[in-house]
């Protein structure tokens, strides 16, 4: 195949499904792909690409041709490809032709406002009933106000194309041109002797002239957005939720573009001040209960959620809803996703899982609290993470003068670069290969660097692979934690944001101890420097390696079955995007040994979510409850049973203070001392003095929990 991208090189594909019964018209290169058959190949001629006013008018002049294989998606063809419709004939002509037709129009409408008005003036239709006027004066103020309208309409934009047809801007323009216009003839008569026609007529006349003006282009903009609406067999027929500015911004994107693959036949909306709305044709005909009913009657098959800050509670009630009616879901992007807040066809997207769990409104001014980013020294471990890979992307729109990002995956920082930099050359200072398990290196790394702020990332964080290697949890969790505050604290760091886990709250497993335990940590740094040193503490974060809706969705793919613990365990969840914005600001807020908690919502039943994507799968798939897995809760906390709910500087974060623990309390762990129970028993007395029931244990053979800092790879 050759091939040139830039649109003016000839193209010529191999193929062998030439089709015999096809003729010299296979030779002849299609009009809008410019691709031609020649024997047993497709050749590509290079093609003038119309103006948008060209492809409209010549739409319906296209002749239908046999479909071929394209990856490219095909947009609904026509009703009638070979003819076009009367509003699309129509349309052309007014398109083609509008500055004269317009201007001759309201001439028109000037003629007719001022005959109308001498007749409701003299009550009488002909000139021998106007007393001392006659036809003669009649005309020739009909023929100075078209003159007068042109000059003004001319000095106002209304005759050179400058105002969009039918808008607020234009029909304002139009009133002032309409003013003029009347102003002037009112004195030009008062010098006639005789006057042309009364003083009265001329005011009137301007009036039904004006209102004259505004209902062509009423009709005219009528016209040329019945011709742009979608039609064809492929169009899907959708309802639209929500009649407020996001549903009106989505109607209007799609009755005004014919590529549009929908076309909008009913609104909905809860609120009753609006069941009597119309919108360009389409009513409300209800709210959220009357899904079913307007499907059926509107022959509808998908439903649109206009509403761009909806929140995910509200979206996975709609979504039952749909689901239940039979109706496919789609939705607009959170306001944060969408360009300049503009909304259009291709902005409307199928729900996911981010919109069905993480959508929480975030009120916060980040860049007005992220100054302690700008200009500093930002070092972030676990970068390659999912919380450190968006927590660096977040950093470097405050523009730091360094940002420093370490892990032991150099891969991860690969894929870290590429996102950040646009290149992956990994041949920075910034990119560091380094294990905060390797107490020296970490040393090494912040004696190079010497960075002000450290977000502290790295951990291990999946609970059923800690139960059964708990030293792993220790080494890095723990041991892996008070390297990096050690190293801080030897190169005086700043601030330092260790980033904890919900399961650190009244915890019950391996994961949650360790966690805990790196909390009371930071808690003595703090003490211990004079920079500040706190924890922030989130739940699930959706798109995370390893997270429970990737499970389900693989194993929906596979046809099933999905796994689910138990039929009333719960969960929090966040985007990574939103923890992330929240953490730069709590470490804004935060004090010195304190654990700052976010916000989350409210907890989401996993049986539910997996009912929710079993119902939108293509075909049948079982759901099935394995029970709980050790360490496992049913409900997850974000605060312990003995915290109290603190939110002095953020609706979303609550301060919460946590007892600090000596680092010499870590000797037990020392030598390989403790293994199996007696190590579960110290980690409960570390992260829990006051006594914490004790989870289910492991084999007490199951791991090691020397202190030994090995070079393995442990899974992130």
């Amino acid at each position: 195949m050759l091939d040139d991208r830039s649109g003016g090189a000839l193209v010529v594909t191999f193929t062998s499904d030439r089709d015999p019964s096809r003729g010299e018209e296979d030779r002849r290169p299609d009009p809008d792909t410019g691709w031609s058959r020649w024997g047993k190949y497709h050749v590509r001629y290079p093609v003038h690409r119309p103006r948008i006013s060209d492809a409209l008018s010549s739409a319906g002049r296209r002749q239908a041709t046999p479909p071929r294989e394209s990856h490219t998606p095909q947009m609904p063809a026509p009703d009638h490809p070979g003819e076009p419709s009367n509003f699309a004939r129509v349309g052309v002509v007014l398109e083609r032709y509008r500055l004269p037709i317009q201007l001759a129009a309201d001439s028109t409408a000037w003629a007719m406002g001022l005959y109308f008005a001498m007749v409701m003036r003299f009550d009488a239709f002909g000139p021998s009933g106007w007393n001392d006027f006659d036809l003669t004066g009649l005309l020739a103020a009909v023929a100075s106000a078209a003159i007068m309208q042109a000059a003004a309409g001319l000095a106002f934009g209304l005759y050179l194309g400058r105002w969009r047809f039918g808008t607020l801007d234009e029909v304002s323009h139009l009133v002032g041109s309409v003013a003029i216009t009347a102003a002037g003839l009112a004195i030009l008569n008062y010098f006639q002797v005789p006057l042309l026609v009364p003083t009265s007529v001329i005011v009137a006349g301007g009036l039904l002239a004006l209102v004259l003006m505004a209902g062509i282009r009423y009709s005219w903009r009528l016209v040329l957005e019945r011709r742009m609406r979608p039609r064809g067999e492929g169009i899907e027929r959708v309802l639209v939720f929500g009649a407020g500015e996001g549903g009106v911004l989505t109607i209007t994107s799609m009755l005004r573009n014919p590529a549009s693959p929908y076309l909008p036949v009913a609104m909905l909306d809860d609120d009753p001040a609006k069941r009597n709305l119309r919108l360009m044709g389409l009513r409300v005909v209800g709210g959220r209960d009357a899904f079913a009913a307007a499907a059926a009657k509107n022959q509808a098959d998908t439903v649109v959620i206009a509403m761009p800050g909806a929140s995910s509670e509200l979206l996975r009630e709609l979504c039952d809803l749909a689901v239940a009616a039979h109706l496919r879901i789609l939705v607009l992007p959170a306001l944060s996703e969408l360009f300049d807040g503009s909304i259009g066809v291709a902005d409307i997207r199928p729900l996911t899982d981010a919109d069905l769990l993480g959508r929480h409104v975030i009120d916060t001014d980040v860049d007005a609290i992220a100054g302690y980013l700008t200009g500093r020294r930002v070092l972030v471990t676990g970068a390659g993470g999912s919380i450190g890979s968006e927590l660096c992307h977040q950093i470097t729109r405050f523009a730091p003068a360094e940002l420093v990002m370490v892990d032991r995956d150099e891969s991860a920082l690969h894929a870290l670069q590429l996102r950040i930099e646009g290149r992956a050359l990994l041949d920075s200072r910034s990119l560091v290969v380094c294990d905060i398990r390797d107490v020296d290196r970490m040393h090494q790394v912040f004696v190079e660097h010497r960075p002000e702020v450290v977000f502290h990332a790295a951990a291990l964080k999946h609970l059923p692979l800690l139960e059964m290697h708990p030293g792993e949890g220790v080494k890095t969790n723990v041991w892996g934690t008070q390297n990096v505050l050690d190293a801080a604290r030897a190169t005086q760091v700043e601030r330092f944001v260790n980033i904890s886990t919900d399961k650190a709250a009244d915890p019950t497993s391996v994961l949650g101890y360790s966690k805990r335990i790196a909390e009371r940590l930071t808690a003595q740094a703090s003490s211990d420097s004079q920079g500040i040193y706190l924890s922030v503490r989130f739940g699930n974060v959706l798109g995370s390696r390893g997270s429970v809706l990737t499970a389900f969705h693989a194993q929906i793919t596979a046809g099933g079955p999905v796994t689910v613990t138990d039929p009333d365990v719960t969960r929090y969840f966040m985007t990574v995007e939103e923890a992330v914005q929240l953490v730069i600001h709590a470490g804004a807020v935060g004090r010195a040994g304190e654990a700052l908690v976010l916000d989350m919502g409210e907890p989401v039943r996993i049986a539910d979510v997996a009912r929710r994507l079993v119902a939108q799968a293509p075909r049948p798939v079982e759901i099935v409850f394995t029970g709980l897995r050790q360490g496992e809760k049913l409900h997850e906390v974000l605060l312990g049973a003995d915290e109290i709910d603190d939110r002095p500087s953020h609706p979303l974060i609550s301060h919460v203070p946590v007892p600090p623990l000596a680092v010499e309390r870590l000797a037990d762990f020392a030598g390989g001392s403790t293994t199996g129970e007696r190590q579960l028993a110290v980690l409960r007395s570390l992260a829990c003095p006051a006594s914490v029931p004790a989870s289910p244990t492991t084999d007490p053979a199951a791991d090691d929990a020397s202190s030994s800092r090995p070079q393995d790879e442990a899974p992130r």
